[in-house]
C-alpha cells in the first residue's frame, strides 16, 4: 500500500514542474511535487535564468555608472564587489524560491523533499536525504526533472580552471583572462558579464557565427559589437585540446580555413549544451521512448506510456524556462480533461541577454526563403530612434521578415537595448497573425524604443520615415 496518494505527481521543480503543479491545484486536482534539492525552482533559478540575470544586472549597472559622465552623473572610483553582487543574486533566488512554497501552499500542492523515481506507471518512490523511502500512488505522472550541464569527450570540467555554467555562477574573483567555449546563449551571456567585470574574454565558436540559432544579420551586429567591447571572437574553429599548466589552461584548435588557433586564458568556460537528466527516474520501468537522448512525446506531452507526461528539457522542444512552463500547463490542462492548445514552435520567442540584448520570433529570412516564402524584409537601426539616443544606446536595429504575398509578419528580430523586453510586441503580432500594414497602422507611443519596430514595419515596403 502506498504512503501517499494523489490525482498527478510531478518530478522536479523547475519552470515546467513548478507551474504545472500551481495550475493543477487552480484545476482542483490533488497534485505533489517531488523535488530533490532543499529549494524549489530548479536550474531555472538556482543555476540558470534568474542567477544569470542577476549577475548581467550588475554588469550593466557598471557600465552606467563608468559612462554616468556622458549624462552627467559622475561616479569616482568606479569598481566591482562581487561579493555583493552574489549576495544580490542569492537574494533574488531565494525570494522567488520562496515564492513558490507560499504559492504551493495557496494551491494545496503538497511538496516532498527527495529524488523521485518510477516503479511503474501510476507509482513512484521518493528516496528521501535520510535515505528513507516513501511511495505515492498517482493517476498520472509529469516528469520535469529538467537538464544538466555538458561536458565535452576530449575537455572535461574540473570545477577549479575549467568550468561549466554552475561552476562559474559562484566564481569567487574575477579571472584576468576568460575563454568561453560556445557562442550560444549562455556562453554569450557570460562573455558579456565578465568582459564588464574586467576580464579579456575570448569567445570560440565551432559553428560559423555566434548565436548561430539567431538571424545571421543579428549575428553579425552582435559579434561587431562585442568586438569593440574588446573581446575576441573565433567563430568557425574547434577547439581540439584544453590542458592546465598550473593556474593557465592552453585551448588549441583549427579554424575553418585550416589555420591553428590558440588561446591562453586563466578559466576557460564550457558552453556547449546540456543533457537531459534521464537517469535513475525510472523509464526502464515504463513504455517511454528515447531517441537522441530525449523523452518522444506528443503535442500534449504524452509519452508512451499512458497516464506518464514529459516536459521541458526531457523533450525534444526547445530547452527555454517560458517553454517547459507552458508545455507544463498543456500537460495537465490535458489531465483535467481540458482541451488545451498545444503548442505552436513557430511562435517561441527565444532571448539573450548579452549587451546588446537579442530577442527574436518567428522565421529568419534564411528559414522563410528555405521554407519557400517570398520575403520581403524591412530593418530600422536604433540609431535613428530618439529615445535610444536619450539613453545612449545606438546599437542594433528591428528587422521584421513578412510574406511578400500576404504581407503577414512570419518572424522578427531585435538587438539592441531592451530587445528582451520589446520582443513582447512581436509576439502578440505573430500570435494574431497581423501584417506588416496592420502593424503600420498602430499608433506607437514618442519617444520609445517601441518605435523601432513601427519604423520596421514601414521600412517592409519601403516608407520608413526617420531614415
Amino acid at each position: 500500500m502506498a504512503d501517499m496518494q494523489h490525482d498527478v505527481v510531478i518530478i522536479g521543480s523547475g519552470p515546467g514542474g513548478y507551474v504545472a503543479a500551481i495550475r493543477a491545484g487552480q484545476l482542483g486536482l490533488n497534485a505533489c511535487v517531488v523535488e530533490k534539492d532543499p529549494l524549489l525552482g530548479g536550474t531555472c533559478l538556482h543555476r540558470g535564468c534568474i542567477p544569470t540575470k542577476a549577475l548581467l544586472h550588475t554588469a550593466d549597472l557598471l557600465q552606467h555608472a563608468r559612462e554616468g559622465g556622458k549624462f552627467g552623473v559622475v561616479c569616482g572610483d568606479v569598481k566591482l564587489d562581487l561579493t555583493a553582487a552574489h549576495a544580490h543574486k542569492k537574494k533574488v533566488v531565494t525570494k522567488n524560491s520562496k515564492g513558490i512554497e507560499f504559492l504551493f501552499r495557496k494551491n494545496k500542492v503538497t511538496w516532498v523533499q527527495g529524488t523521485g523515481r518510477v516503479l511503474k506507471a501510476g507509482l513512484v518512490e521518493v528516496t528521501k536525504a535520510d535515505g528513507s523511502r516513501v511511495t505515492i500512488e498517482c493517476k498520472h505522472i509529469v516528469l520535469a526533472t529538467g537538464s544538466r550541464c555538458g561536458d565535452l569527450p576530449h575537455i572535461a570540467t574540473d570545477g577549479d580552471r575549467i568550468l561549466n555554467s554552475d561552476h562559474i555562477l559562484e566564481l569567487a574573483e574575477v579571472p584576468p583572462r576568460l575563454a568561453v567555449l560556445g557562442a550560444g546563449a549562455v556562453g554569450m551571456e557570460f562573455a558579456s558579464i565578465f568582459a564588464r567585470y574586467g576580464s579579456k574574454v575570448t569567445v570560440i565558436e565551432l559553428l560559423e557565427r555566434v548565436l548561430p540559432l539567431e538571424d545571421a544579420d543579428v549575428s553579425a551586429e552582435v559579434d561587431k559589437s562585442f568586438r569593440k567591447q574588446g573581446i575576441t571572437v573565433h567563430a568557425g574553429t574547434r577547439v581540439e585540446q584544453a590542458t592546465v599548466d598550473g593556474q593557465v589552461v592552453r585551448c588549441k584548435g583549427v579554424n575553418a580555413r585550416g589555420e591553428a588557433v590558440e588561446v591562453e586564458a586563466d578559466r576557460l568556460l564550457v558552453a556547449v549544451g546540456r543533457v537531459a537528466s534521464l537517469k535513475g527516474i525510472g523509464l526502464e520501468n515504463t513504455k517511454v521512448q528515447i531517441e537522441r537522448g530525449r523523452v518522444v512525446v506528443d503535442e500534449l506531452g504524452r509519452t508512451h506510456e499512458p497516464g506518464i507526461y514529459a516536459i521541458g528539457d526531457l523533450t525534444a522542444t526547445p530547452w527555454l524556462a517560458h517553454v517547459a512552463s507552458m508545455e507544463g500547463v498543456i500537460a495537465v490542462e490535458h489531465i483535467a480533461g481540458r482541451n488545451p492548445r498545444p503548442i505552436n514552435p513557430l511562435r517561441i520567442p527565444s532571448c539573450t541577454y548579452c549587451y546588446p540584448e537579442v530577442g527574436s520570433i518567428g522565421l529568419s529570412e534564411a528559414l522563410a526563403r528555405e521554407k519557400g516564402y517570398e520575403v520581403k524584409v524591412g530593418s530600422f537601426p536604433f540609431s535613428a530612434v530618439g529615445k535610444a539616443a536619450i539613453l545612449g544606446e545606438s546599437v542594433g536595429f528591428v528587422k521584421i521578415v513578412a510574406d511578400k504575398r500576404f504581407d503577414e509578419i512570419l518572424g522578427v528580430h531585435i538587438v539592441g537595448p531592451h530587445a528582451t523586453e520589446l520582443l513582447a510586441e512581436a509576439e502578440a503580432a505573430l500570435a494574431g497573425e497581423l501584417t506588416t500594414e496592420e502593424l503600420v497602422h498602430v499608433i506607437h507611443a514618442h519617444p520609445t524604443l517601441h518605435e523601432a519596430i513601427h519604423e520596421a514595419a514601414e521600412a517592409v515596403d519601403g516608407v520608413a520615415i526617420h531614415i
